[in-house]
């Protein structure tokens, strides 16, 4: 019986796909943090090379991947994709789950698929060290990585609270090359403002943005590098959906119902849904869905309104759901969705009635983790666990109603390295926020 569906590297996606010619309404420019005047190249060429701003303003529905980019990616992808029979079985239900395994790549998760690409055309304009901010610590061994095979200098700032939650995270980021500073942190002037006020703030996304740009603002051969929320992130992760509507064909299935992915900024949540934004707009009779943290629930409880993506509002205001760009949320250990704001091309999406989204407290989204593991065999990240959750409610409402579903979703990475958020669930010491 298969379950296993793997592409050729020769039929690896060739080219990104973008979703911004699809969506539902015209996107609405970033505005420059001093004037709130729409953002040109020239405003955004201190923190990213040409290459990225062309694809971050990019108009066109299909972008090249160039070659040295495919062949650093083809280390790993095509990635599997997955029938979870044995989870199907567990529950009764009549519903056919798929996931996408981003976890087979080398940091563990999707996050390579955009940090090499970034790496790569920084690296094409001469910089030599990249500045960024990481959660639970995903993407900034992800850059840690890129940054190792391609000869350049990584500087990471990852969140306070995570640093000290997922300390191999930071190991793996060192033995990559990467130097890792928890932040808040008095390296920067946005950083020692936090501490100055709350000498013990566990640190947000939000923080630790500031930091990063702070630094490559105020060095000239540094860039920053992110790892979800603009468009050129989104855009690089569409492998992973251009990937998975290949193989489910292979699988026999003609249709998906449900897409599913995790979201705190949006990168692997637009990774497995925008190849499907096409579909949605032709009419099909396909949902699409938005995971999110009960204690971070930006698409859920947000404004809708221009925000900055920092903290300390140096960076370009985005239109997006917020919950004010100051928010900390509570220390939960899904750390990569612990973030004030979204991708605006998600938030269109959401706003439009494209996608929907829906939030869950930690406990329950450990519940269906550990079920995962003992059916399936893997162990997901925190945040991975979220989409794991949506898709087994999805297969236990099929179940109810006796309906025939094909349920997509993203796993995003495996939680090998988070194993001290198992062991706060298994022995009750998880707050269930």
């Amino acid at each position: 019986m298969t379950v296993r569906y793997q592409l050729p590297s020769d039929r690896m996606p060739t080219a990104w796909f973008n979703a911004v010619p699809s969506l539902p309404e015209p996107l609405a420019p970033p505005l420059h943090p001093g004037t709130r005047e729409p953002a040109g190249p020239d405003d955004l060429a201190p923190l990213f090379p040409m290459g990225l701003i062309g694809q971050e303003m990019a108009t066109e529905e299909w972008i090249d991947v160039p070659g040295e980019v495919l062949d650093i990616l083809r280390l790993w992808r095509p990635t599997p994709l997955v029938r979870a029979r044995r989870l199907e079985e567990a529950l009764g239900t009549p519903a056919r789950i798929y996931f996408k395994d981003e976890s087979v790549s080398p940091a563990g998760s999707h996050k390579p698929n955009t940090a090499v690409a970034q790496a790569w055309y920084n690296k094409a304009e001469g910089v030599t060290r990249l500045t960024t901010e990481t959660g639970a610590g995903q993407w900034g061994s992800a850059l840690s990585f890129a940054c190792s095979l391609l000869g350049m200098e990584c500087e990471v700032y990852m969140v306070r609270a995570s640093y000290n939650q997922k300390p191999y995270r930071r190991m793996l980021m060192e033995t990559w090359g990467g130097t890792t500073i928890p932040s808040p942190s008095d390296r920067t002037q946005a950083g020692r403002a936090i501490l100055e006020a709350d000498p013990d703030s566990p640190g947000s996304l939000g923080i630790a943005i500031s930091e990063a740009v702070e630094r490559a603002a105020t060095q000239d051969d540094a860039h920053y590098s992110l790892g979800s929320v603009l468009n050129h992130v989104l855009l690089h992760q569409t492998v992973i959906g251009l990937e998975a509507k290949e193989q489910l064909a292979m699988a026999g299935e003609d249709r998906v119902d449900v897409v599913i992915g995790s979201c705190g900024g949006g990168s692997n949540l637009g990774g497995i849904t925008l190849p499907f934004v096409p579909d949605k707009k032709a009419g099909a009779d396909l949902r699409l869905v938005a995971v999110e943290p009960q204690s971070c629930p930006t698409l859920t409880e947000g404004r809708y309104d221009y925000d900055f993506g920092d903290t300390a509002g140096m960076t370009p205001l985005l239109q997006m759901y917020t919950l004010g760009h100051d928010f900390v949320p509570p220390p939960i250990h899904a750390g990569g969705l612990r973030y004030h704001g979204d991708a605006p091309i998600i938030c269109n999406l959401v706003r439009n009635g494209w996608m929907e989204a829906v939030a869950y407290p930690q406990g329950k989204v450990f519940e269906a983790a550990i079920q995962f593991a003992r059916t399936q065999g893997t162990v997901p990240a925190p945040e991975t666990a979220h989409a794991v959750r949506a898709a087994i409610d999805e297969a236990l409402a099929a179940k109810e109603q006796g309906q025939d579903r094909v349920i997509l979703f993203n796993y995003s990475g495996h939680g090998l390295l988070d194993l001290a958020a198992y062991d706060d669930f298994l022995h009750g010491r998880l707050g269930d926020d």
